[in-house]
């Protein structure tokens, strides 16, 4: 679970930002909210971040996936840049380090890891774990040569070693879970699996759970999708030539021929989505189609790439949502934009399946980025779990969460309050009506039917 994370001098974030998970004092909602006993705490299940356009949202989910990315994939030698997007509307602080620091829940451990990079090198790196016994440090990179915590003495020698082998624009985490020092993996895993980041054109990707012949999956899938209103009875793969597939059919080919029999190929061409794997020595390639009714009560089949976008939509984020109801999965899944082609309505559905089916041994996390004043309701969100990401004059970003206001009453209409700017994070018009008088389009213009003044 994500229990905090800061961000300093990153795109539209010049001073730090702490965006936090944990539950306030608010009673609302208390029943479902996950309680970490070991560390009498309870972390939230939900974030909703609101904004008017270039306040920050999407700068806050891309400052999670260069992250994960540099955890997990990090630099391919020593002369590559690391591609750090720091604060650029101030010189100064354009030239300064970025700073990145998470709190993630692990079992019953919390680990604290944080790093400082420029683009040639890590400048800081520091992994502590925090448990029942205490506070302690892992290992701290503030130099050129790191301090190993007591509980890694026996190790450290190897670990040395290891460092030793860290080039600088590189993460001691990365490389030492590179060379199989398992004491870190957890921190690395987290990243690298349960981190799951789902940009606005996201489709390929959870698609390839279906194709993967998940039973579960599958099912919850025929089961959910009529109950959307979107004409689909159900999805299926359906076999198609090898020839008719357009795509080079010889990549195909040289790509399975290196993989084990079995091994499934995933790759949409034109939106339509294909799985290719090898069977008995042969290639066989299938590719997913919705069925729907006709007026003559049978079915007809229908490529996805002639469904409505908003039908799509459905269709990629319903395993996720699948996914966030299994308990004890303990994903953290960030959604960027959960509102683009979908109703309105059809949101607060699948937030609302979700959240009831949340309760205090839950682990997963859904964190999601959106416009849709619908959601902020607080019989669906708690105070603490509805964000705000806010622009200043200077073009620097913030974030606060409705929680940090006094005097909002559980049972206000905070929708209202926010769309009249008493809370922040709506767009700042500076014209009425229509173009602003001083463009030319504008010049001489007549309002019609504008209120009267």
């Amino acid at each position: 679970m994500l229990v905090s994370f800061t961000v300093e001098n990153w795109m539209s974030f010049r001073d730090p930002v702490t965006f936090s998970m944990v539950a306030s004092k608010e009673r609302q909602h208390g029943g479902r909210v996950p309680r970490i006993d070991a560390h009498s705490t309870k972390v939230l299940p939900i974030a909703a971040i609101y904004g008017g356009n270039a306040s920050g949202k999407s700068n806050f989910v891309k400052a999670l996936k260069f992250a994960k990315s540099f955890v997990v994939d990090g630099t391919r030698d020593e002369e590559v840049s690391i591609p750090v997007r720091s604060f650029r509307l101030n010189k100064k602080i354009a030239s300064e380090p970025s700073r990145f620091k998470f709190e993630i829940l692990i079992g019953d451990i919390v680990y604290e890891f944080s790093f400082m990079v420029n683009r040639t090198a890590v400048l800081e790196e520091k992994l502590v774990s925090i448990d029942d016994s205490g506070e302690k440090t892992l290992y701290d990179r503030q130099s050129s040569y790191p301090n190993f915590g007591d509980s890694l003495q026996s190790e450290e020698q190897r670990l040395s070693v290891v460092f030793q082998g860290t080039r600088k624009n590189q993460l001691f985490l990365t490389n030492a879970v590179s060379q199989q020092v398992n004491s870190f993996r957890p921190v690395y895993d987290w990243f690298k699996t349960s981190l799951v980041l789902i940009a606005p054109d996201a489709t390929v990707e959870p698609l390839a759970r279906f194709f993967d012949e998940n039973a579960d999956l599958s099912a919850a899938m025929r089961e959910i999708l009529p109950q959307f209103d979107t004409g689909i009875l159900r999805l299926a793969e359906v076999q198609v030539p090898l020839a008719s597939v357009p795509f080079p059919r010889s990549l195909i080919e040289k790509h399975l021929e290196a993989q084990k029999e079995g091994t499934r190929l995933h790759f949409s061409v034109n939106d339509r989505p294909f799985v290719a794997y090898r069977q008995s020595n042969k290639v066989i390639v299938k590719k997913l189609v919705t069925y729907h009714a006709t007026d003559d009560d049978t079915e007809v089949s229908l490529n996805f790439n002639e469904e409505s976008d908003g039908s799509r939509r459905v269709i990629d984020l319903l395993p996720v949502f699948i996914r966030l109801m299994k308990q004890g999965l303990g994903c953290v899944f960030v959604i960027d934009e959960i509102d683009r082609s979908l109703h309105t309505l059809l949101i607060r559905r699948l937030v609302e399946m979700y959240l009831n089916n949340v309760t205090p041994d839950s682990r997963s996390q859904l964190l999601m980025t959106t416009h849709d004043v619908l959601l902020m309701d607080q019989t669906l969100l708690r105070r603490d779990e509805m964000w705000v990401a806010e622009r200043d004059s200077c073009g620097a970003s913030t974030l606060y969460s409705f929680g940090e206001f006094k005097g909002v009453r559980y049972d206000k209409d905070i929708r209202k309050s926010y769309l009249l700017g008493r809370l922040g994070g709506i767009p700042r018009l500076s014209f009425e009506y229509g173009l602003p008088r001083d463009l030319p389009a504008a010049k001489n213009r007549k309002v019609k039917n504008a209120p009267a003044k």
